[in-house]
Parts: structure tokens; C-alpha cells; sequence
């Protein structure tokens, strides 16, 4: 195909992808597992497909990535709460939004992702507004071209899982992290949104005590003009809170790049099935380094807990920060910073911004002792932030790639895949299937 028919063929499978109707896409989701160049070696469904695996092209991997944490504007925030009008609600961590949800605005979790040519970190969630709907029209197109310098490579050469268990389940062993898959991994720093729920119990009144050891935190008793310290809540709930809080950006950004998988009729699925301690690289097996995150034991937990990687991604504790003070102060700094969604100078989507943002209440000094005071001693006396949830969370993993009609046209049952499906390689590489 020359370079004109090339560009024609991708304009024109872009124009449709952008008017793809999203009730089909609701409707027809389904998780197709079955890519070019698998093989199910045994059982009513054996099959070994006949053609090679083939890559995702670099424009069908930034779509795929920009539905999953692409920026989409400024995001609105919180915009009212009666206890310190008329000031605005300062909770959010973040000044934009993305393509998922996010608790209060507090932005923690951020997209790793492989594929045959490497290991790759997608940050996004400081980014700031990388397309602005108020000034122009939001396209497959846009996002892509805005979002392409956000990528940065890691090592070469596709991220080494062993097909076989403990690393990969054993239903995934044949289909996941195959050549020719993109595989995305997002990450969450619970130890972060742990700290932003601190904060946002401070802002209100609330406070924690200790229920594993049944005792309140020493010293938050000169706190009581700020917080509640006779009716505090309990730990272990305010960290379910954030496991759970953190977990729904998670799950929400892979089911928006499972939604963009059937808009562009790409194969694959949403899954949890490989092992998330291999996969930050807790495995114990050198080979193995997975994500290459720091991890630590203590025989006070019952598993391996890791907390980021040098430079990459850090949680807000300790050993990335010298003690919860400077991860509270760290935490503040991103909201009433420079890019912050409390500082008067970034941009956003209000007729009056400056006005808007430069109203929150800053975390002043005695706020922000408060807060450290009790992450502090979470982290002294369980040796770890959180206590009783990983500091640093995977749950779903999602990955794409070029669907074998053969399989599918072999073993179901008409429907079995959308009109996107069956036209994907004429549409997007101007050729038939597998070609």
C-alpha cells in the first residue's frame, strides 16, 4: 500500500472510530481472548491459528492508552461543601481530568504497559490538560498526538512472565502478555490516597485511631480544635476506604480501554489473573523482576510489600520520602503547587479560574502536622503506610490485540464478534486477515 493510501485508510478508520455508537459498544463487549498466532493446544476448543502475531501499530496503541488515562480537560472539582463555604472544596490532588473517574479529584494511580519492543510508563496524572474541550474539538486524532510524548521507555524487550503458575493463572498461561499483545498494567499509590483521605477527614472534622491495637494515636489530643478526637474513625476502615477508592480508578480506566478495544475491533479483555507480586516485582525470583518496584518483608506481614520504583513512581511514604511529614508536605506541595488544582496561576475551565482556585484553603501548618502526626505513626508501628493494605495496589490488567476470526468463525455462533471485528485489518491496514 503507498504512503497516500496509508493515510487515507487511517483517517477513514478514525472517522468511524469516532462515531462508533456507544450503545453498541456497551452492548457488544465481551472478552476475546483468541489472537493471531494462539494456540489451544487441547480440549473442545483446540485450535492453532494460522497466521503470525502482529503488533498493534503505534496509533492503535495510543488510542488504546489514551482511552485508558488520557487527559481530557480541567476538571471541574469539588463544588461546593457548607462547612467552609465560600470557599472552594479543596480535596483534589490533581488539576485535570481523565478518561476515568477519580475520588474527589486525588488522581493516584498512573499506566505501565508492554509490548514486543519494551516496558513503558504512561504518566498522566500531573500532566495537566493536554486537550482543552473550550478551545477545541476533542478527536481520536487529538488525543493521540497530544499524548504520544507522555511515553517513556524503560527497558527493551517485552516484559518477561513466565507462562506457566504461580506468575500467570492457569487459565491465562496461553493467551496472556503473547507476541504481538499490548498489555497495560495500572498502578496505584495507596499510600497516596491514604494520606488524601487524611486529609479530606481532617478538612471535615474526622480523625483515626488505632483498632487493631484498640488505642487512640498519642498526641492527636492537642489536634482537638481540628478534629474530632473523641469519636475518631478506625484505621482499618479509612484504609479500605482508600484501597476501595483507588481501586475504582483502576478498574474504571480498564473498562474504558475495553470499551475503546470494541470501537476499534481490536481482541481482548479485562482481567486480574496475573500475579500481582510478580508483576511489581515481589516474585523472588531474580528472573523475574516484572516491574523492577522496590519491595520490603517484615515478619509482622503476610506478604511482600512493594513501594515503587527510583524515579518512576514513588509512593508517599517511606523509603521515597525521609518520613510521613515530607509525604504529607510532598502531597501538598502537588495540590497547592505550581500545576496544582489550587494554584491560582493553572489554567482550568471556569470564565474565572484564578478566582476559583486561589479560594481553597491552603493546608497550613497545623493541618498538615495533624495529618503527618497520624500517618507517622501508622508507618512506626506497623512498619509500612498503609497498615493493613498494600502500599502500592494492581488489581485489573487489560490487553489488546488483533483478533483470529478463523477461531471464532470455527467454534461460535454468529455474533460471536462486532462489525468492527470483521472489517478491523481492511479498515485499519488496508489488507485481509492476518495478512
Amino acid at each position: 500500500m503507498s504512503f497516500e493510501q496509508t493515510i487515507s485508510t487511517r483517517a477513514e478508520a478514525l472517522q468511524e472510530l469516532a462515531a462508533f455508537p456507544l450503545v453498541e459498544t456497551l452492548f457488544g463487549r465481551r472478552s476475546r481472548r483468541f489472537a493471531l498466532g494462539d494456540e489451544i493446544p487441547d480440549g473442545p476448543l483446540a485450535y492453532r491459528s494460522k497466521h503470525e502475531p502482529l503488533p498493534l501499530t503505534e496509533l492503535e496503541q495510543m488510542l488504546v492508552l489514551s482511552a485508558m488515562g488520557g487527559t481530557t480537560g480541567w476538571h471541574y472539582s469539588i463544588t461546593r461543601h457548607a462547612r467552609y463555604a465560600p470557599h472552594v472544596s479543596n480535596y483534589a490532588g490533581a488539576a485535570a481530568g481523565r478518561t476515568f473517574p477519580s475520588a474527589a479529584g486525588f488522581h493516584t494511580s498512573e499506566l505501565f504497559f508492554t509490548d514486543d519492543s519494551g516496558l513503558y510508563f504512561f504518566p498522566t496524572r500531573d500532566a495537566g490538560a493536554l486537550v482543552d474541550p473550550a478551545a477545541e474539538e476533542l478527536t481520536p486524532e487529538l488525543m493521540v498526538e497530544r499524548h504520544r510524548e507522555r511515553v517513556h521507555r524503560l527497558s527493551p524487550g517485552r516484559l518477561y512472565l513466565p507462562a506457566e503458575e504461580p506468575y500467570l493463572e492457569g487459565h491465562n498461561t496461553w493467551c496472556v502478555n503473547v507476541p504481538g499483545s499490548l498489555l497495560v498494567i495500572p498502578v496505584a499509590d495507596i499510600a497516596q490516597h491514604l494520606i488524601a483521605v487524611l486529609c479530606f477527614f481532617a478538612q471535615n472534622g474526622y480523625a483515626i485511631y488505632d483498632d487493631v491495637n484498640d488505642r487512640k494515636i498519642p498526641g492527636l489530643e492537642k489536634f482537638s480544635g481540628l478534629v474530632d478526637v473523641e469519636e475518631p474513625f478506625p484505621l482499618t476502615f479509612s484504609e479500605q476506604y482508600a484501597l476501595t477508592e483507588a481501586t475504582a480508578e483502576l478498574g474504571t480506566a480498564c473498562y474504558a480501554g475495553v470499551l475503546m478495544l470494541q470501537a476499534m475491533g481490536l481482541g481482548g479483555w479485562m482481567f486480574d489473573g496475573i500475579d500481582r507480586f510478580s508483576m511489581l516485582g515481589a516474585s523472588g525470583n531474580p528472573d523475574v523482576p516484572g516491574l523492577g518496584f522496590r519491595y520490603d518483608e517484615d515478619e509482622r506481614w503476610s506478604t511482600p510489600n512493594p513501594t515503587g520504583r527510583e524515579g518512576v513512581f514513588e509512593a508517599y511514604c517511606p523509603p521515597h520520602h525521609p518520613d510521613m511529614a515530607a509525604a504529607v508536605e510532598a502531597f501538598a506541595q502537588r495540590k497547592f503547587g505550581p500545576g496544582g488544582p489550587f494554584h491560582r496561576n493553572t489554567p482550568g475551565a471556569w470564565t474565572d479560574t484564578p478566582r476559583v482556585r486561589g479560594s481553597a484553603l491552603v493546608h497550613d501548618d497545623e493541618f498538615k502536622a495533624c495529618v503527618a502526626l497520624q500517618a507517622q505513626y501508622v508507618f512506626d508501628t506497623f512498619g509500612k503506610f498503609p497498615a493493613t493494605v498494600p502500599t502500592v495496589f494492581i488489581l485489573n490488567y487489560v490487553q489488546a490485540h488483533h483478533l483470529d476470526l478463523d477461531f471464532y468463525d470455527r467454534f461460535f455462533k454468529p455474533g460471536a464478534y462486532l462489525r468492527t471485528h470483521a472489517t478491523h485489518m481492511q479498515k485499519w491496514h488496508g489488507c485481509g486477515e492476518g495478512a
